[in-house]
């Protein structure tokens, strides 16, 4: 069968849109030109697509009635293999994984009604290491807000507080894991989006190496900055799951530069921390929103390491204050251009989700409904790309190789930096009626120190350290590529230790 041929108006006007003039004579002889190109496309729509092969059956998914802190987008149930290192785990996925015949909508409204045909490669490695996949969690809209403000239906409510935000954008998935209603989740991280909810909430997020887990069959925002994360109660829990689920798929680009071999993360756990060597980085602290409760918290939690037998030192990183700014064309021109190609756009090649970027094709046609804090960002990204031809999302990306080498230096002289994940701890939800301002306030305000790590894809854990007022506050420890081990060393060391909540 072949595909409609366009009119000789729909090609004008494309012709129009790529800056193209054409008389009637030429639009025509083009007209004929392209039947060869058009019967190539008739051939590929011919052929079949072979998606990954969904492996386990499951029950459709269905909103839950009782849902008190709005975390639940649908429930289901997939039980994976009958043994396996993730038995009797609990697992719900952020709802920008794909996960077959289970609605998706990745907290907005224009995706209501998408049901994907295949599962995430994480899902699929839940499943064969003996995981229960239990639901989708609610996710900010289009994944862009740090704070659970912005969902279209409705805010996620703090674990610890119900007053308060749960962080974003993996928002759903730390509340369900601080409320106990699931063991394990897998968020995404861009900004924060792991270790934002993680520290608001009270929980251990995991932003691994970027690329470490595959990102295929999960919505993208930038590629660049794309990472999958682990959100658990415990630190065991999560090196359990990254063990699981790490390494390469043969479908993600993202994922060059693995290394052929690599130790389970689970071993570091119970290693002492004599001889390992904590840099607190004083460039992390003392912003101009930082909550001193915060700030003394943390670093009385590296005193504790200190304690536990670490060598603590104080070491400086200058460029980490503008570590923020190199994220922001980044984030702010690649997230606008990936939307713009339908949130996969080309020249990669990754396995694309066809059906996703179907169902994306028309979001032009419903940007008016978007909250203001995606519309800015769109904003903000359609004109620093017209403008500037694409310049600063480029210097950005130049600069962010002297980033890393900076973090990379700091790195050669200890085996851990630390600092606070986020400078305050969770603010109080706003009303759906908001002024503009406060909206995006709210949703950006807290990633200055999370941000850099995807811009330079080092790990980054955020470990709950301390409770002021029912709300945790979160230390964020960041380690070498590939090192996670050491950061759960790290992490469990302190939690074998104290208990946080009486810090």
């Amino acid at each position: 069968m072949s595909l409609p041929r366009p009119t000789l108006e729909a090609l004008d006007q494309a012709a129009r849109r790529v800056g193209l003039h054409l008389d009637d004579a030429t639009l025509r002889a083009y007209d004929s030109i392209l039947e060869a190109t058009f019967a190539d496309y008739d051939t590929v729509d011919a052929l079949i697509d072979q998606p990954p092969v969904v492996r386990y059956p499951r029950t459709p998914g269905v909103q839950p009635e009782d849902n008190p802190l709005n975390a639940w987008y649908v429930r289901t149930e997939i039980k994976g293999r009958a043994d396996g290192p993730l038995a009797g785990k609990r697992v719900v996925l952020k709802d920008n994984v794909c996960l077959a015949g289970v609605p998706m909508m990745n907290g907005a409204a224009t995706l209501r009604g998408y049901v994907p045909d295949q599962d995430a490669t994480v899902a699929t490695r839940i499943l064969d290491g003996g995981g229960r996949i239990v639901g989708k969690a609610h996710c900010e809209y289009f994944c862009v807000s740090g704070s659970s403000h912005t969902n279209a239906a409705g805010p996620v409510r703090n674990p610890r507080n119900p007053e308060h935000s749960a962080g974003g954008s993996s928002s759903g998935a730390a509340a369900l894991v601080g409320a106990g209603e699931a063991d394990m989740a897998i968020g995404t991280d861009q900004g924060g989006s792991v270790r934002i909810p993680a520290a608001y909430s009270g929980i251990y997020g995991m932003k691994p190496t970027h690329g470490l887990i595959p990102y295929t069959g999960i919505m993208p925002i930038e590629m660049t900055l794309d990472h999958a994360g682990i959100m658990t109660a415990n630190v065991a829990d999560n090196a359990l799951l990254l063990d699981a689920i790490a390494g390469a798929d043969g479908l993600d680009p993202r994922q060059q530069g693995l290394p052929a071999e690599r130790a389970p993360c689970i071993d570091a756990l119970g290693q002492p921390l004599h001889g390992l060597r904590i840099g607190v980085v004083p460039e992390g602290f003392g912003w101009h929103n930082s909550d001193p409760a915060v700030d003394e918290a943390v670093r009385h939690a590296a005193a504790q390491l200190a304690a536990l037998g670490a060598e603590v030192t104080e070491l400086s990183i200058p460029l980490h204050r503008k570590g923020h700014a190199i994220w922001t064309p980044i984030a702010v021109e690649g997230t606008t251009q990936q939307m713009k190609g339908y949130n996969y756009g080309s020249n990669w090649k990754g396995l694309y989700v066809t059906g996703l970027m179907q169902a994306q094709r028309h979001w032009r046609d419903h940007a008016d409904e978007f909250p203001h804090d995606v519309k800015t960002c769109l904003l903000a990204g359609e004109y620093f790309y017209a403008r500037y031809g694409g310049q600063y999302y480029g210097k950005a990306q130049n600069l962010a190789r002297r980033l890393r080498a900076a973090y990379d230096e700091a790195l050669s002289r200890v085996d851990v930096l630390l600092m606070p994940t986020v400078p305050m701890r969770a603010p109080r939800l706003i009303g759906p009626d908001a002024d503009a301002n406060l909206f995006v306030t709210r949703a950006l305000e807290m990633n200055a120190n999370t941000a850099p790590f995807d811009v330079t894809g080092h790990p980054a854990m955020s470990v709950p350290c301390a409770l002021r007022d029912t709300l945790p506050i979160g230390m964020m420890l960041v380690g070498r590529h590939f090192d996670e081990a050491t950061l759960y060393r790290s992490a469990h060391a302190f939690e074998s230790a104290y208990d946080w909540t009486a810090l």
